[in-house]
């Protein structure tokens, strides 16, 4: 198996060193998530990597984790089928030490233990850009960004697009987006259903839970002046999935309880751009509501989660003389949760108020960022974040790049306040990471190649002390590998993507007994080989992916190992007239069995069929 992912390796890097010269690359990414602001990706030292919609759609389907499992250094881990609890590991941290921001609203999940974002409640229909930060970058976005950050961004269109797609386990989704954008103005709605009996959550149980939900979401802007404009975002959706109850004596079982989730998320601020200066000011908010029905113990919910933020952000650029830059921004959140279980629970608040500098500099090939955060939070005090990167063209397209951030995350609402285990006296959980990377092109360009090497140490991580019964600050982790990606499109038609991630993530706590050993549901070694083919026959596409994923364990004992598998998809799509395609899938085609949480159930192989009008 090792042998399989070191050629794997040697290939990508033989591929994007010695493949010949390609003129005319396209124009390079812009990416929000290095200043702030606005810049391209390849003006910034920090690995970033930028999906734009076609990529998404010619992946097809509502499942984003097959999408951003396609970039170096993430994994996954999902208890069940579609709408399980699903997260995201980027790099090896923990799923809720990376922040998730949709059209630049934080949504992690306030009332949840951790914290985190589930994106078991988040599917493709409306999403146009997809962008990932891969590194600790507390200086620009704060509390949460010791992985990285996940920047989800709906799409703006001029016209109207309708898709369904039906498939395996009575699976139906559907969506229309409609839209008109001008230059003063813009206002896209996007609708959508999806509908699945889904799979048996846990292998031990003889039926399925299913999963439903509605979304809406909408983008707007309005030109106030020249430069000025209003920008507006709204998403909301509700769904329903079913989930295992918890027997004190027969353990889990399917017994038809069900989980509903409701998420209201939106934001509207000002944007100004000039020449030599930008700044944008904005309001957000982001709640979402989880409740437990068993109909075994009565028919209306007896259990609720009600988690809610409120931000406030601004942020500005402005060009200074003899090539230097700076961006200056701060916010100030108020998070807050509530639950019920059976009678009403805690209701907790906490704030964190903060401001960040970054000075750049960037002449002759050459740019050099860096800044300092302080963050002012209602438990746990001050805390003061650094970071700075720098990239270096060393000849044509080949850059070198190197970065070090630092990134925190402040204690849960759970954490602190829960009365049973929670600690005000938490601290902040704090990281330091250092990557430096060699580059070639774009990744959207006829020809890219990127090697990275990281390194991430994480202090104290809060975890749960038995001698206690509460939370504490005692963990360490450590997170190290490397990152190789290629692409190639030698003709407009083909595109070629290959990319391997090694990282081991490992416990480093002092007296542990885990010590040394792997964190839970981190594989070592992830290889990803995609093509897409447009070809010659009546605007046929095809293409496919294979994914191949080592084994690791379930449990921080590492007494549970998980068997490594290999994934392989095919896919195709056909123009049909001028404004429709019909389009499918077949998702797992070996029907490989396998599990990336233990006793849960994955897909088997799966197909799928639709269809996408555009007007």
């Amino acid at each position: 198996m090792k042998i399989r992912y070191f050629a794997a390796a040697s290939s990508l890097v033989a591929l994007a060193l010695s493949a010949p010269a390609i003129a005319a690359e396209d124009a390079g990414a812009i990416t929000v998530l290095a200043t702030g602001n606005s810049q391209p990706v390849d003006e910034t030292g920090q690995s970033i990597s930028v999906v734009d919609l076609a990529e998404i759609q010619s992946i097809q389907g509502p499942d984003l984790t097959r999408v951003l499992t396609r970039l170096p250094g993430v994994s996954f881990a999902r208890a069940g089928g579609l709408g399980a609890t699903t997260s995201f590991f980027v790099r090896g941290a923990n799923s809720e030490q990376t922040l998730v921001m949709i059209d630049g609203v934080k949504v992690e999940d306030t009332a949840a233990p951790s914290g985190g974002y589930d994106f078991a409640n988040l599917v493709s229909g409306g999403v146009g850009r997809i962008e990932l930060l891969r590194g600790s970058n507390s200086v620009v976005w704060g509390s949460n960004a010791i992985g990285g950050v996940i920047a989800i961004t709906s799409r703006e269109l001029n016209g109207a697009e309708l898709n369904f797609e039906g498939g395996s386990n009575s699976t139906f989704d559907a969506g229309a987006t409609l839209g008109i954008a001008r230059d003063a103005y813009a206002v896209t709605l996007n609708g959508g259903y999806i509908s699945t009996d889904g799979i048996p959550t846990r292998t031990t149980d003889t039926r399925a839970n299913g999963f439903h939900q509605t979304r809406l979401s909408t983008r707007a802007r309005l030109r106030l002046a020249q430069g000025l404009n209003l920008v507006a975002t709204a998403r909301y959706a509700d769904g329903q999935v079913g989930v295992d109850s918890y027997d004190w004596v027969l353990g889990y079982v399917n017994r038809g309880e069900v989980q509903s989730s409701e998420q209201v998320s939106g934001r509207v601020g000002l944007e100004y751009s000039a020449d030599k200066y930008s700044a944008r000011l904005g309001i957000s908010q982001s709640s979402l509501r989880r409740g437990y029905i068993d109909p075994t113990v009565q028919s209306t919910e007896y259990s609720s989660y009600l988690g809610r933020s409120t931000r406030i952000d601004g942020a500005a650029h402005v060009d200074l003389p003899y090539f230097f830059s700076a961006d200056v921004g701060g916010e100030a959140m108020w998070n807050h949760a509530r639950s019920y279980y059976f009678t009403p629970g805690a209701v907790n608040d906490a704030n964190i108020a903060s401001g960040y500098g970054l000075l750049g500099w960037r002449a002759f090939g050459l740019s050099l960022s860096g800044g300092l955060r302080v963050d002012s939070h209602s438990t746990f005090g001050t805390h003061t974040t650094f970071g700075a990167n720098g990239t270096y063209y060393l000849i044509d397209d080949v850059r070198l790049r190197a970065s070090y951030g630092e990134g925190f995350r402040a204690p849960s609402l759970y954490q602190l306040f829960d009365p049973y285990s929670g600690n005000k006296g938490l601290k902040a959980e704090t990281s330091k990471s250092y990557d430096v990377g060699l580059e070639k092109g774009d990744r959207s360009g006829k020809l890219y190649g990127a090697v990275t090497w990281f390194h991430r140490d994480i202090n104290n991580q809060i975890d749960y002390d038995l001698s206690t019964s509460t939370y504490a600050n005692l963990g360490r982790t450590r997170a190290e590998g490397l990152e190789f990606e290629t692409g190639l499109r030698p003709v407009d038609a083909l595109q070629l993507r290959a990319l391997y991630t090694f990282v081991r993530s490992t416990n480093q706590t002092a007296g542990s007994s885990a010590l040394g050993k792997d964190l839970a549901r981190r594989p070592r070694h992830m290889v990803t080989w995609s093509a897409d083919w447009k070809t010659p026959l009546a605007g046929l596409a095809i293409g496919g992916d294979i994914r191949v994923v080592s084994s690791s364990f379930d449990n921080a004992a590492n007494s549970n190992r998980l068997a490594g598998y290999a994934l392989v998809g095919l896919r195709a799509s056909m123009p049909v007239g001028d404004h429709a395609e019909i389009f499918g899938r077949i998702e797992n085609l070996t029907n490989e069995r396998y599990a990336v949480v233990k006793d849960y159930n994955s897909y088997g192989r799966t197909a799928s069929l639709g269809l996408r009008a555009k007007l």
